[in-house]
């Protein structure tokens, strides 16, 4: 089982060793057949498709694994290296536990090409996946990355970019802090500077495209992140949410009234 990296814009990036896994494989499991198809239609190579997505069921998984028993099958996403935060990992795990011999074709990886171009520290990085959806959700993540010594990075979408750096923009206002969209695409761009500034800027210019979001490691002297929730249930636990504002205000130096609005919300859960 070949696992196969795709281009991630331009078709130019497929390797000719992908071309030439493609074209020997009896069979390709990829994420949707209509994106792979027109991969495959460019590069003028015809093959059997099966969709292999986040949903696709342990039957489907063991006749991809039975088939490679015979004969080479290949695994690609939509786009970039699979398993980077795409569909796969399952196959790839089961196949290995029947035996089947797994060997991958390297190439494109938006992560990793955001990273190289960023200028943001690359000795030591981690790779989270997408920030959650919901403000709460996505403040908790990366509050519990706040010690992490690397560089942080995410996949993004355009219509939550500027919230996200919003939310970095509160907890880390002098980090540095990249944002890579439209990788090897015609409108290509890679924008650094403060959360807050990048903020703004996408606030005036909506983007499109796909977006990785990468955050600078914390400076030495960087403050800790404060769980000013945590600090608030606490204080709750003895007295309203107006006193437990005011003790977290006094201790932090953080605005009573914003304090006291959270101490509400937490209260109404």
């Amino acid at each position: 089982m070949y696992i196969v990296a795709t281009p991630i814009g331009n078709l130019g990036d497929i390797t000719l060793r992908a071309i030439q896994v493609l074209a020997g494989a009896a069979l390709v499991a990829c994420e949707d057949t209509r994106v792979t198809g027109k991969l495959l239609k460019h590069i003028g190579i015809k093959a059997k498709l099966q969709r292999l997505d986040d949903h696709a069921s342990e039957q489907v998984r063991a006749r991809i694994i039975d088939e490679a028993r015979r004969a080479p099958v290949a695994l690609v996403s939509d786009a970039g290296t699979p398993l980077i935060s795409d569909p796969g990992y399952r196959l790839v795990r089961e196949a290995r536990s029947a035996g089947v011999t797994v060997t991958s074709i390297p190439g494109p990886c938006a992560a990793i090409s955001a990273l190289a171009m960023a200028g943001l520290p690359s000795d030591r990085f981690l790779f989270a996946g997408f920030l959650p959806v919901k403000d709460k959700a996505r403040r908790e993540t990366l509050e519990g990355l706040a010690g992490t010594a690397a560089t942080l990075v995410f996949y993004e979408t355009a219509p939550r970019l500027e919230r996200s750096l919003t939310a970095i923009a509160e907890l880390w206002p002098d980090r540095d802090v990249a944002v890579a969209r439209e990788l090897t695409k015609l409108h290509e761009e890679c924008r650094t500077g403060n959360a807050a500034a990048l903020a703004a800027h996408y606030a005036a210019h909506p983007p499109k495209g796909e977006i990785v979001l990468l955050i600078g490691p914390p400076a030495e002297a960087e403050a800790p992140v404060l769980d000013t929730d945590a600090l608030l249930r606490a204080a709750m636990a003895e007295a309203g949410p107006g006193k437990a504002a005011g003790q977290v205000a006094k201790a932090t130096g953080i605005n009573r009234a914003v304090l006291y609005a959270r101490a509400l919300e937490l209260k109404g859960e």
